[in-house]
C-alpha cells in the first residue's frame, strides 16, 4: 500500500513550498547567526522526509513531558493554547507553536484540541480514543477523502507574522466546502482569538471561495518573503552594488554583487544578492549551482547592503539567513576549481543527423541537448512530444573554425598580456572574433544542405536554431544561458546566418570567462547546432522532477511557467508563475502566479514580438500541472533515473519538450 497522508502537515507563515525556508522581517546584514532554519512543514513519519536536527529532537522529547490534559473542548486563554502547544525552534524569532484539533461528526461535531506534543499524530489520539478501528489504515485514508468522514483533522497555528492564528488541513485532504463551513464554525465558537483559514492547495482555495471563506493563500504568504536563499554557500570578495550588469563592464571573479534586477547573462563572480525575486531554474541561478556560489534574493538588499559597497566581505547564505562581514583583502587568490573534464567530441561523423532515430549516445558528435531530444522523441509520445529537427555536428563546426583559423587567433590572444589581464580588452576582442564568424562567407555546400534539410524534413517552417555544445549540461557546468539561440527563423537565406551566429556565441564573453574560471581549455570546445521546429506556445516554462528544497522529495515537481515563448529575452524582468506538484498526495500549491504583463510571440517575418497579456494571470491549470509532472517522471526514467531540468512548452492540448538536463544542485 502507499503512504498514508502527512497528518495535516503544518504549513510555516511565510510559506514558499513544502520545505522553502523563511526569514526575519527586513533583514540587516548581520542576520542569522542565532535563528534556526524553519520548515515549511513539519516533519512527518508517513514521508520519506529528512531526519529531525538533534535540537528538534530534543525539543520534541521535552515537549512530551509536559503535563497537562489531553485534550479540551474549547481555548479560551493563551496559557490553554500554550499548554497545548508542540512549538518548532523555541525561543527563536521563528518560532510556532501550533495545536492539533480533531472534530468528530459523529459526537455532535465534538471539538478535540489534543495535547499535541504528547500525540504527535492526529492518528494516535483518535486511535487511543477509540474514534478510529486499531490498525485500519483504510479506514485512516478515509478521513482525508471521503467527504462523509467521521473525522476531520486540522491543525491551528500561531502565525507571527500575519500576526494571528490560522487553521489548516493536509494538503491533499480532500476538503468540501460543507466540511470547511463546519470547521470555521466549530473553531470560532470554541477558540478564543479571531482564526482564519490557511490554504494549502489550489482545491483549498476553490473549496474556500465556494465556502463562502477569504483563506490566507500561500501566494499571499510568499508575497511577504523578505529573503529566499537560491543557492546556500560562503564566499569572500569585494562587495559591489551594480545597477545594470550590462553597463557594467569590469566584472570580476572576486566581485559580490548586489543587482536591483536578475540579469539575463552574468560573467563569473564571487556572490550574488538581487532585491527582486527570481526563480529557482533562471539562468543566473542554475550558473550559480554550477559555480557553486552563495546566491540569494533579498528586499531592499540595496539599502541594507549600502555601506559595504567596495568593500572586501565574506557572504554567507544559509538556509534561514544571510550574514555580510567585512574582511580584509586577501592576499592569496582562492585557487581555481578542478575543471569538470569536457567530453571528447566525436569529428568523423560530418553529416547532418535528423533527431528521429538519435540516442542519447549520440552526444558525442552532436552534444546532450540534441541527444537527450533525439532519445526521447520516440519515447514520449503520447503524453508529450519533441518538435521535429536536426543536428549539425562537432565536425562541421570544427572545419569552418579552421578555415577561418579561429583556432590560431584564440591561441595568439591568449598569449597578449593585455588579453590576459584586462576584462574590457578579452571582452572587445571576442566581439570582434563573432561578428567575423558571423560574416564570413558560408561554405555553399554546406548551406546548400542545411537548407535542403530544412526545406524537405521540416517543410520551410519557422524554426528554432539553438546551441548543442559538448561545454554545457555536465556535471558541475551547466552552462545555462552562455550561448545563443536564434528563433523563429522563416527565410532560406537567414538559416546559414542563424547556425553561424549559434557557432559564434562559443566566444559570447560571458561562455568564455565560465570557462575561463572553471579551468576549461577554450580549444577544447565545440558546438552542434539544434535546428527544431518553432512552435507557437501558448505557455512555457521549465520544471524541476524534484522538491529543490528537499532531495528526499521526489515525488514533487517543481513548475515555473509563463505565458508565450519560453526564451531568455525577457527572463528577469517580472516574476513567473511557480508551483509544486506532489504525485502522492495529487495537490497543487502555487507559490506565486505570474507577474509579467507582456509575452513573447513568433512574428510571421521572422523573429519574436513582444506583445501585451489580456486576461487572467493564472498560467497552468491543475490538470496540465498534473500532466506535466507525469511527463517529466517519464522523462527521468528514460534519461537513467537522474533528476532533471526540463524545458516545456504547451500549444493547444499538447506538450512539448524542448530540452531536457540533469538537474544541478551546487549547494554546499
Amino acid at each position: 500500500m502507499s503512504p498514508l497522508p502527512a497528518p495535516c502537515r503544518l504549513l510555516s507563515r511565510r510559506l514558499i513550498s513544502l520545505i522553502l525556508l523563511t526569514a526575519l522581517g527586513p533583514l540587516a546584514a548581520s542576520f542569522g547567526t542565532a535563528a534556526q532554519a524553519q520548515t515549511a512543514r513539519k516533519p512527518s513519519p508517513y514521508e520519506n522526509s529528512r531526519p529531525l536536527s538533534p535540537d528538534e529532537r530534543a525539543a520534541q522529547a521535552e515537549d512530551g513531558k509536559k503535563a497537562g490534559p489531553a485534550f479540551l473542548g474549547q481555548i479560551r486563554t493563551q496559557a490553554e493554547f500554550q499548554q497545548l502547544a508542540r512549538v518548532y525552534n523555541p525561543g527563536t524569532p521563528l518560532e510556532i507553536p501550533h495545536v492539533l484539533f480533531v472534530i468528530d461528526r459523529k459526537q455532535s461535531d465534538r471539538i478535540y484540541y489534543v495535547n499535541t506534543p504528547r500525540y504527535t499524530l492526529h492518528e494516535n489520539f483518535a486511535r487511543e480514543r477509540r474514534l478510529l478501528p486499531a490498525d485500519d489504515k483504510a479506514t485512516l485514508i478515509a478521513q482525508y477523502k471521503d467527504p462523509q468522514r467521521r473525522l476531520l483533522f486540522g491543525t491551528l497555528s500561531w502565525q507571527r507574522d500575519l500576526p494571528g492564528y490560522t487553521y489548516e488541513f493536509w494538503e491533499g485532504d480532500r476538503l468540501t466546502p460543507a466540511l470547511l463551513k463546519l470547521t470555521d464554525e466549530k473553531l470560532k465558537a470554541s477558540f478564543q482569538e479571531q482564526v482564519r483559514f490557511k490554504a494549502n492547495s489550489t482545491l483549498h482555495e476553490q473549496v474556500a471561495q465556494t465556502a463562502g471563506l477569504n483563506a490566507v493563500t500561500q501566494e499571499s504568504l510568499l508575497r511577504e518573503q523578505t529573503f529566499l536563499p537560491l543557492n546556500t554557500g560562503q564566499a569572500q570578495g569585494r562587495l559591489r552594488i551594480v545597477a545594470s550588469v550590462d553597463e557594467t563592464p569590469d566584472l570580476s571573479p572576486t566581485d559580490i554583487l548586489v543587482l536591483d534586477e536578475v540579469p539575463v547573462a552574468l560573467p563569473p563572480v564571487a556572490g550574488l544578492v538581487t532585491q527582486r525575486p527570481s526563480t529557482l531554474l533562471s539562468h543566473v541561478n542554475l550558473l550559480a549551482k554550477g559555480w557553486r556560489i552563495p546566491n540569494a534574493y533579498v528586499r531592499d538588499a540595496v539599502t541594507a547592503l549600502r555601506e559595504y559597497d567596495g568593500q572586501w566581505v565574506e557572504l554567507t547564505v544559509t538556509s534561514n539567513g544571510y550574514q555580510v562581514q567585512r574582511i580584509a583583502k586577501p592576499e592569496v587568490a582562492s585557487p581555481p576549481k578542478a575543471a569538470p573534464p569536457l567530453p571528447k567530441p566525436d569529428l568523423t561523423v560530418k553529416a547532418i543527423k535528423p533527431l528521429a532515430g538519435m540516442a542519447t549516445r549520440d552526444s558525442r558528435h552532436c552534444g546532450v541537448k540534441a541527444a537527450n531530444l533525439g532519445a526521447l522523441k520516440s519515447a514520449l509520445p503520447p503524453a508529450a512530444t519533441v518538435p521535429d529537427g536536426f543536428c549539425i555536428p562537432f565536425a562541421q563546426y570544427a572545419a569552418f573554425m579552421a578555415q577561418l583559423g579561429v583556432p590560431q587567433r584564440i591561441a595568439a590572444l591568449e598569449r597578449r598580456p593585455d588579453f590576459i589581464s584586462d576584462s574590457n580588452v578579452r571582452r572587445a576582442e571576442l566581439a570582434a572574433l563573432r561578428q567575423d564568424i558571423v560574416q564570413a562567407q558560408p561554405d555553399p555546400a554546406l548551406a546548400a544542405a542545411w537548407r535542403e534539410r530544412w526545406q524537405k524534413q521540416l517543410q520551410g517552417r519557422g524554426v528554432f536554431v539553438r546551441s548543442s555544445s559538448n561545454s554545457e549540461d555536465l556535471p558541475g557546468f551547466s552552462g545555462a544561458g552562455l550561448y545563443t539561440t536564434v528563433p523563429n527563423v522563416t527565410q532560406a537565406d537567414a538559416l546559414a546566418r542563424a547556425v553561424q551566429t549559434v557557432w559564434a556565441s562559443v566566444y559570447n564573453y560571458e561562455a568564455y570567462e565560465a570557462r575561463r574560471a572553471a579551468g576549461i581549455g577554450q580549444d577544447g570546445v565545440v558546438m552542434a547546432v539544434l535546428v527544431q521546429q518553432a512552435a507557437a506556445s501558448d505557455s512555457s516554462g521549465v520544471m524541476i522532477t524534484r522538491d529543490p528544497f528537499d532531495a528526499s522529495r521526489r515525488y514533487v515537481t517543481y513548475i515555473s511557467a509563463k505565458r508565450g515563448l519560453g526564451i531568455k529575452v525577457v527572463e528577469g524582468k517580472r516574476q513567473a508563475e511557480q508551483l509544486m506538484y506532489s504525485s502522492w498526495s495529487r495537490a497543487v500549491q502555487v507559490l506565486s502566479r505570474s507577474a509579467e504583463d507582456t509575452q513573447l510571440v513568433a512574428d510571421a517575418a521572422g523573429g519574436v514580438r513582444e506583445v501585451p497579456i489580456e486576461g487572467p494571470r493564472q498560467v497552468l491549470n491543475d490538470a496540465l500541472v498534473a500532466r506535466l509532472a507525469a511527463v517529466g517522471s517519464q522523462i527521468k526514467q528514460r534519461l537513467g533515473g537522474v533528476d532533471q531540468d526540463i524545458e516545456w512548452a504547451v500549444q493547444g492540448e499538447n506538450i512539448l519538450v524542448l530540452q531536457a538536463r540533469p538537474y544541478i544542485d551546487g549547494s554546499r
